[in-house]
């Protein structure tokens, strides 16, 4: 017999549902909430109260592309935290309430691990990772290495001390008069700039932590005297900015990366979250010369989306592990 499992997803201000058959994707779907870019980062009140309108329409839509009754839905995932809570309230009441009306388990899932085992999902690369497997999840909110021995033992090696790298990208952009999110702009115009044309410090962090807080204090600071001295400075290098902030932050990423394959002995690397769809760190992390091996999510796996915890609740369903209706949503959920 198939199994489906319905995941919901709501840690931020994407409300995502989407329908797995044994670990097969048959619809994913992702409301986006464009009034937060007017805003230059995400209002939690706002997301939330988008939340409570769309997540009946995107389940809905969901099953019915799905192509399933609801009623032949096996168990329900849902994203318990880390992220907003206002937001993860409507998910979970919402996942809770429905796994009542069709009297059927409901799986609690971590969006962190989620970012990681999204590789397992059967459409992405032919050949899955195999554990043990270092997991690189970098988006707005996190920047974690992570030493994974089992779909369910994860243990954080190396974080970031202060700013993720998604909010290095979007704050930096920010500074140079870029609409949010700034990352994906970024990285587009890094294309056609001179990732040499500026030298940016990079924050020396013991053991395998980030730190990129000094960077982005260093890179308002340069782009400030530059300005000063030419009001058109960013305009005219603003291609050149991009691949040379790019490149450092990448060199960041690359430096400790290396450094927790050296400690640890570990050469599978398994990325997940939304900058790891980021086409400078897929091109730096595949070179041939590389001596370990990489796995990238596909695109529509690596931001926030509901697959990712379909898959998780498909890997404990069939593990036998469930939750209850009593463990409520949590803002900081370790890994």
């Amino acid at each position: 017999m198939p199994t489906y499992i319905l995941g919901i997803e709501s840690s931020c201000d994407d409300t995502s549902a989407s329908v797995l058959c044994d670990g097969k994707v048959l619809s994913n779907l992702v409301a986006n909430q464009e009034i937060h870019k007017s805003y230059g980062g995400v209002v939690p009140e706002l997301a939330s109260r988008a939340h409570q309108q769309n997540i009946v329409p995107v389940v809905s839509q969901a099953i019915s592309l799905a192509n399933i009754d609801k009623n032949q839905l096996n168990a329900i995932a849902y994203t318990r935290g880390p992220g907003l809570l206002g937001s993860l309230l409507v998910g979970s009441s919402f996942s809770k309430s429905l796994s009542l009306g069709l009297d059927i388990p409901i799986i609690e899932v971590n969006h962190m691990q989620a970012h990681l085992l999204a590789n397992f999902i059967e459409d992405c690369s032919k050949e899955k990772p195999t554990f043990p497997f270092l997991g690189i999840t970098i988006s707005g909110g996190h920047t974690q290495i992570v030493l994974v021995k089992d779909y369910f033992e994860m243990t954080v090696i190396g974080e970031t001390l202060d700013d993720a790298m998604g909010e290095t990208f979007d704050k930096c952009g920010k500074m140079m008069g870029l609409p949010y999110p700034a990352g994906p702009i970024i990285d587009k115009k890094s294309k056609l700039g001179d990732f040499d044309k500026f030298k940016f410090t990079k924050p020396k962090v013991d053991d395998l932590n980030f730190s990129f807080s000094g960077l982005k204090t260093g890179f308002l600071r340069f782009i400030e005297k530059e300005s000063e001295l030419n009001s058109k400075f960013i305009s005219i290098e603003l291609n050149n900015l991009c691949a040379s902030l790019q490149n450092t932050i990448i060199e960041i990423l690359f430096d400790k990366v290396t450094k927790a394959i050296k400690s640890t002995g570990i050469k599978n690397v398994v990325f997940g979250g939304g900058v790891s769809c980021n086409s400078g760190i897929i091109k730096k992390f595949k070179e041939e010369k590389n001596d370990f091996k990489v796995f990238f999510p596909k695109f529509e796996y690596t931001t926030d989306n509901a697959a990712m915890i379909a898959m998780v609740g498909y890997l404990k369903f069939k593990n036998h592990l469930f939750s209850n209706l009593e463990k409520g949503a949590k803002s900081r959920y370790n890994i």
